[in-house]
């Protein structure tokens, strides 16, 4: 088992290792500060930060996790596995506005899919400033794929060794610190350390700094600790050096450079950074930095009345100069090294997490005022953020009295209780408990995201989604209210089974969840005993946690309930009621629209199965197959439609395409379709047929249009006329597999010009030739030609057609399933999809 463990240990260390080298090989490419690589993960649909280079990763909590069918641009660079490039805030805001209002704040991002896996492995991510959408202002977006592309290559070396399950990311992200931007006058030495061996190996500049003979250099760990520790200085300094050269092959690197002197006694900077965990020795590296002027500018910051203080990008306190200290309130042994969230937890949590995000994603200068937990009453802070490509740097000075009503939360005020699952009780943002509560975007965040969500169950994943990673929950319900009674309509995170009782309750039910609706006020339990005291004999799902009972009430009608549940017990703070109370409310007017939308997509959908042909008129010498798909976005329902009518002795095809979706679209799909029929029994010439359907659909003035295509085939001579309205061109596919377009004139679609003309092509059908029409929906593809949707098709047909081991096309049903397979399957397809295919038969004139 022990060495099961360690080989899972290396592959973990070898996909590390590739993340890491591409996060920061993408911050040189893109001129950025912040990269990292979403991967894939073991829950279908979810993708996971899997390492973050320029960020401190606890901050940013809320963004660890992704559903791919969400509209952000990493999803869509995953699904569509194209890149996405979002110069500036600005074209955010346009393309993508509920992740605009995740992260409000000015810079431009890229999004590279990383190839080798359908539909990818992942997504490499990089944040930059924000430019305009000039083409010089861009990134080098060339580089930025092919290091995609080599981050993809050892993917699937690695999956081809390992497994599908040795990339599939589980847990928090690897956190990095981005490589420093040295200035170019610094000297730097650079050098290795091997921990089984102590060998160290140096650059030619490393005995330079030390000022020893290059004979002289170090070649050991003990030798490296006595050249950095001058003869007059105590041993344990050594020691301190080779204690520090130990954790970091552990891991465990200095949160700060060590401080340490050259022989003749001059101030030099000594870093180190863990092993890769890459192929060969697990190596620690190391530089040796004269930091020149730094020394003298911390010792002269040092004098300075204004507090300041240094973080570097991961949120760690690399500096704090004696004025800093003293207002910070802890000696400056233990702010140096923490993240500044540990270091001062009451610069910690809302509004405090949005500041430091704002400082380190647009780059600006950031200000505001703060007050240190233990502060007496008016006790404030004036804070200053300067963020830079390495440091963050930061002033802060005691302020004036500020207006009551602009009072700002402490560490452990009244309206924050301090306790599991908050920032003040963990001392740092996305404690145990969760991320931090109440961030002011996420009304506006949840509010877009529902705007997207039509359906009753869209808009319970949407909850799911958003909700729960937002307010660190474990668990969601929701109930609607019909007949005066709850139906579970979404359940996520309890045990199976436990909420089936309650299913159908009635109004007058002795439970929070109905009275939460029949009072109108929200209920928060603080652990189950206090729900358990409340509510004796309620059957309880856990015997640790919180929950939270929301009404969900829209414009003073009653909708349902909602339910949160939390695996830990917590306090809910005012701030966390008023939002969470608002956050109902918008659920509450989304199911209402929702449920609504669902009465009109039912009758839709039966009115569409209706009008639809339950068969298609047979002949002894044709065979047809027909096949539609509704639409995944939207109504689910629209206006295509497809038929197969005797006309005289021959049959006429149609397929059209009504446009929009709803009741309205299938009423004048039905009325198209019954026209066209009745003109086709009547056996009328194609261009008749639809010149009249066209003055009918002007004189029903439906306020729309619709694209057809007609032909009537005559069975016996295989003699085929064809005419279309604005409907894309058909395919043939020949007997012998060769498949083209048909280049058939055709004139605008129906119910525009009612002087329009439908010119008609003649050509003859082949036995076993396939013929097939087909509706945009089943070509159209987002940001492609519809051309190159035709030609994939055409090729897909002839692909199909073809049956090994035998003369002759397949069946025409499984022609039709296999063009039909992917679209079938497509969770994103946003248009409906009607097929009509027909094939002749050779008979006696062929024959003869």
């Amino acid at each position: 088992m022990t060495g099961s463990g360690e080989h899972v240990g290396r592959a973990r260390e070898r996909l590390t290792a590739l993340l890491v080298e591409a996060s920061t090989g993408a911050l040189g490419a893109a001129g950025g500060h912040v990269a990292g690589v979403y991967l894939r993960s073991g829950t279908p649909g979810l993708l996971r930060l899997a390492t973050l280079v320029g960020l401190p990763g606890p901050l940013f909590r809320p963004w660890w996790r992704l559903h791919v069918d969400r509209p952000f641009p990493v999803a869509d660079a995953y699904r569509l596995g194209v890149r996405v490039v979002l110069p500036n805030a600005t074209e955010m805001v346009r393309r993508y506005p509920q992740f605009a209002a995740g992260l409000p704040f000015q810079f431009g991002s890229v999004y590279t899919p990383v190839p080798g896996a359908e539909p990818s492995f992942g997504v490499l991510t990089v944040l930059l400033p924000g430019t305009s959408d000039t083409v010089d202002e861009l990134p080098d977006l060339d580089r930025l794929g092919r290091l995609a592309e080599t981050l993809g290559a050892g993917l699937r070396e690695l999956v081809a060794e390992e497994g599908d399950a040795a990339v599939a990311w589980e847990g928090e992200p690897v956190c990095v610190r981005p490589p420093a931007t040295l200035p170019g006058a610094a000297r730097v030495g650079r050098f290795t350390w091997d921990p089984a061996t102590s060998a160290v190996r140096a650059d030619d500049r490393l005995h330079a700094l030390l000022g020893m003979a290059p004979r002289d250099v170090p070649h050991t760990g003990a030798e490296l600790a006595a050249a950095v520790t001058p003869d007059d200085a105590d041993a344990a300094d050594a020691d301190a050096v080779l204690a520090a050269l130990r954790r970091t092959a552990a891991g465990k690197p200095p949160h700060v450079p060590l401080r340490v002197r050259a022989a003749d006694g001059a101030p030099l900077l000594l870093e180190l950074w863990p092993p890769p965990g890459a192929a060969g020795p697990p190596l620690v590296a190391g530089i040796v930095v004269d930091p020149g002027a730094a020394a003298a500018a911390d010792a002269a910051a040092d004098l300075l009345p204004q507090g300041v203080f240094c973080l570097d990008r991961s949120g760690v306190v690399r500096y704090a100069n004696p004025a800093a200290v003293r207002l910070a309130g802890r000696p400056r042994a233990e702010l140096l090294g923490r993240p500044v969230w540990e270091a001062m937890p009451w610069l910690s949590g809302p509004p405090y997490d949005d500041h430091w995000r704002g400082a380190l994603l647009a780059r600006g200068p950031v200000r505001f005022q703060a007050r240190r937990g233990d502060a007496a009453e008016g006790g404030l802070l004036a804070l200053s953020v300067h963020p830079g490509p390495d440091l963050i740097t930061c002033t802060v000075d005691p302020a004036s009295p500020i207006d009551p009503a602009m009072r700002l939360p402490s560490a452990a005020g009244p309206d924050t209780p301090a306790g599991p699952g908050t920032a003040a009780g963990h001392g740092r943002p996305g404690g145990p408990g969760g991320p931090s509560l109440a961030p002011l975007y996420r009304p506006i965040a949840l509010a877009i995201a529902l705007t997207d969500a039509v359906t009753a169950r869209q808009v319970s994943a949407v909850v799911t989604q958003e909700l729960l990673p937002a307010f660190g929950g474990g668990r969601l319900a929701i109930y609607l209210l019909q007949d005066r009674h709850l139906y579970l309509a979404w359940e996520n995170g309890f045990p199976s089974g436990f909420l089936a009782p309650f299913d159908g309750v009635g109004l007058d039910a002795p439970i929070p969840g109905v009275e939460t609706l029949t009072s109108g006020r929200p209920l928060f339990f603080e652990s189950m005993r206090q729900l358990a005291d409340s509510y004796p004999g309620l059957a309880l799902d856990a015997d640790v946690g919180a929950r939270a009972f929301l009404p969900l009430i829209a414009s003073g009608r009653p909708v349902g309930t909602c339910i949160l549940g939390f695996d830990v017990e917590r306090g809910f703070s005012t701030e966390e009621r008023t939002v969470l109370t608002a956050l109902a409310g918008l659920i509450a007017h989304a199911m209402e629209k929702a449920r609504r939308y669902d009465s009109e997509a039912a009758l839709a959908r039966g009115l569409q199965q209706a009008l639809l042909p339950r068969r298609l008129s047979a002949h002894p010498q044709v065979e047809t197959a027909g096949r539609y798909l509704p639409g995944t976005q939207g109504m689910d329902v629209g206006g295509d439609w497809y038929d197969v009518v005797g006309a005289g002795d021959g049959l006429a095809l149609v397929i059209g395409d009504v446009q929009g979706h709803g009741v309205q679209a299938a009423a004048t799909m039905g009325q198209l379709r019954s026209a066209v029929r009745a003109f086709a029994l009547s056996d009328r010439p194609p261009d008749e047929v639809l010149s009249g359907t066209n003055r009918l659909l002007i004189d029903l003035d439906p306020g729309q249009f619709a694209s057809c295509c007609y032909l009537r085939l005559d069975p016996a001579t295989g003699r085929v006329l064809i005419a279309r309205a604005g409907h894309p061109p058909p395919l043939l596919r020949a007997p012998d597999g060769r498949t083209r377009v048909l280049e058939v004139p055709g004139g605008v679609v129906l119910g525009v010009d009612p002087r329009a003309r439908y010119p008609v092509t003649e050509l003859e059908l082949a036995p076993d030739a396939i013929l097939a029409l087909y509706t945009d929906g089943l070509v159209e593809r987002p940001g492609a030609d519809i051309d190159e949707g035709i030609a994939a098709l055409g090729a897909a047909l002839a692909e199909a057609g073809a049956a090994p081991g035998r003369r002759g096309p397949r069946t025409l049903t499984g022609v039709a399933d296999r063009l039909t397979a992917m679209a079938r399957h497509a969770t994103d397809r946003p248009d409906d999809v009607a097929l009509l295919l027909v094939m002749r038969r050779p008979g006696s004139a062929d024959r003869g």
